[in-house]
Formats: structure tokens, C-alpha cells, sequence
């Protein structure tokens, strides 16, 4: 691996009234000039304390054109990956350099280079959910809410390879009609969905309808109302006119719901056993306040990327960024029907 990481520093000293360790983070921020991140997936306590809660990459873009000079993700590490590509002059800490992703480690980069290597006709169109170097061997990188927009740019003789995601990717090719080389990789936290459960919630509140993320396999998706990224969900959720809805995505983006809409009453989609325990992310749940408490006091652990290394996984960003912004206002994946 090119990605170096500095060792946590000794945890004592970690205030242990909640009050004074969120304090403390404050006056850490203040002086260490860092902007904190959180994605949707974080628990509500590091959600409520960031500068800014989204989607991985629409978070490394602000805070690329913020003037701070530490970032600190609360996220996995393929996003603070991003961050740093976009970011390269700025100190990029994760709270805990063991918050990875089911998606990054289904594709390590050797076997995905042999496989490109083995389908020389195609073109590697891949989710952003990998790490740096399977990036620097893609040609384009999408996210759920730009796939649309870049595949509908492709022209149809042109073969493709999507990857890690075969769940998004068939989604896509199923939309488009569009056959691609699917890489076999699913996330852990969307393939726990039970369809029978979901069914069963479904008929106790037959009005509401089900939003649903692209990384769900077939037999949920096909029951969702709308099929979205993490943003776009929450958008439905503020435009439909009803009062309840389902949610097939980790369940912590339902605090940014509740927050924004208190009025409503928002269900997440139940694992096999009826409830949706089993559907929160075991990496994004590594990080804590008080993790993010000694990262910033120690700026570490760290996220470096080899220069090499970053332009070539930069390249296929900006090819990304060029193309989603082809169509102003296309956007995400968007309701079904």
C-alpha cells in the first residue's frame, strides 16, 4: 500500500464528562484550524458537532474550498482518501485508520489490474467506494448520484467494466439496458435488507413509500419508490407529501431526516430479524468522539497518498466531475415509475 498512517498517540488524558470532550474537540478545531466532516452514516453525536455532514465526495469538495488547514473525516478511509487527493496541501486525519469498507476490500488492486488487463476493449467505470489505487487504474469514478449522468455519456458500442459494486451496477445496466462486466463486490450494510421483513413493514404502513439506496440487491430495490444516493434520499424525504417513509439505507442518515423534518416519521428498512441492527456500518461506527478528540490533538492517524500515485487517481475525479456537470440539474438516480 502507498497510504501511510502515523500511530494513535496514548489516550489518556480523554476528558470523561461529554460536555467538556465536545468542548475540548471545539477548542482542538479553533486551533489546529481544522474543518471536521461527517458523513450521513456517522453516529448523531459526531453529526451534530461537524462543519459539515453529506455524502463522501460533496464533503472532500467543501472542504477543499475551505481556507482550514486540517481536515478531520469522520467517515472510512477511501473518503478521507478522497479528501486528501483534493486536498493535497491540507493534513487529512481519520479518527480510526481501521474504518475501511466491505466495498474497498472486495477489489484489491492487484486483482483488479489483471482483470482490466484481461478486457483490454473495456473502459473502467468505478464506484467511488475503493481505494486510491483501484481509482488511478479506472478511467472514471462515479457516485450514486452521478452514475446516471456519466453512463448516459458513454456511447452504447463502448464496453465497460463497473466496479466494486455489482448491486449498483446492475441497477445501472438494468436501468440503461446497458450490459457491463460486473465486479462481484457488495456492501455488507445493503445486502443485509430482508425483503420478506421489508414486505411485512410495508403492509403495516401501506401508504408510505420505501427509498432505497442503489447498493441494495435487485429484491429491494425493485419494491423502492425512489432509488438514490444518501442526499438524495434525504431530499425525497423533505418533497414527498406524505407523512411516513421507509428507509433502505444505513440508518443514521434518519437524524439529518428527523432533524430537518420533525413532523415525520421516518422507518428504517428491518435486517433479517426484523430489525435494522444488523444495517449499521461496523467501520463508520469505529469512530468516536473520543477518537476524534485524540486525532486532532495528535493530527493523527494520517492520511498520506504518493504524489504519482494521487495525479493518477485525480485523473479519473476530474474525468468524473467534468462529465456530471455536463447536464446542470440532471441529478440522482431519481424516482421510479
Amino acid at each position: 500500500m502507498n497510504q501511510l498512517a502515523t500511530p494513535l498517540a496514548s489516550q489518556t488524558g480523554i476528558p470523561a464528562n461529554k460536555a467538556d470532550l465536545i468542548a475540548e474537540i471545539g477548542r482542538l478545531r479553533r486551533e489546529k484550524n481544522a474543518v471536521i466532516l461527517a458523513h450521513y452514516y456517522q453516529k448523531p453525536e459526531l453529526q451534530d458537532l461537524a462543519d459539515f455532514v453529506g455524502d463522501s465526495l460533496e464533503l472532500s469538495r467543501k472542504a477543499a474550498q475551505t481556507d482550514a488547514d486540517v481536515i478531520a473525516f469522520c467517515g472510512v478511509k477511501f473518503m478521507a482518501e478522497v479528501a486528501k487527493i483534493l486536498s493535497p496541501q491540507k493534513t487529512v486525519i481519520l479518527p480510526d485508520m481501521e474504518a475501511g469498507c466491505s466495498l474497498e476490500d472486495s477489489c484489491p488492486p492487484d486483482k483488479f489490474r489483471a482483470f482490466r488487463a484481461a478486457h483490454p476493449d473495456h473502459i473502467a467505470l468505478t464506484y467511488i467506494n475503493c481505494s486510491t489505487e483501484v481509482k488511478a487504474l479506472s478511467d472514471i469514478i462515479v457516485t450514486s448520484s452521478s452514475a446516471e449522468t456519466i453512463l448516459a455519456q458513454i456511447p452504447r458500442d463502448q464496453k465497460i467494466i463497473f466496479g466494486p459494486d455489482r448491486h449498483l451496477g446492475g441497477y445501472l445496466s438494468r436501468k440503461f439496458d446497458r450490459e457491463m462486466l460486473l465486479w462481484p463486490g457488495v456492501c455488507i450494510v445493503h445486502e443485509a435488507f430482508s425483503e420478506t421483513e421489508l414486505l411485512k413493514l410495508k403492509a403495516q404502513h401501506p401508504g408510505a413509500p420505501i427509498a432505497a439506496h442503489p447498493e441494495c440487491p435487485p429484491a429491494i430495490v425493485d419494491h423502492a419508490d425512489y432509488v438514490g444516493s444518501t442526499s438524495g434520499i434525504l431530499n425525497f424525504a423533505k418533497a414527498m407529501p406524505g407523512s411516513t417513509l421507509i428507509v433502505a439505507t444505513e440508518p443514521h442518515i434518519i437524524h439529518q431526516m428527523q432533524l430537518a423534518m420533525p413532523d415525520k416519521l421516518f422507518i428504517g428498512a428491518p435486517g433479517a430479524d426484523g430489525n435494522c441492527n444488523c444495517n449499521i456500518c461496523p467501520y463508520m461506527a469505529l469512530n468516536t468522539l473520543e477518537k476524534l478528540y485524540v486525532s486532532l490533538r495528535d493530527l493523527s492517524p494520517r492520511i498520506e497518498i504518493e504524489e504519482g500515485l494521487r495525479l493518477d487517481a485525480k485523473r479519473s475525479l476530474d474525468r468524473m466531475l467534468e462529465m456530471a456537470s455536463a447536464t446542470v440539474g440532471k441529478g440522482d438516480l431519481g424516482a421510479k415509475g
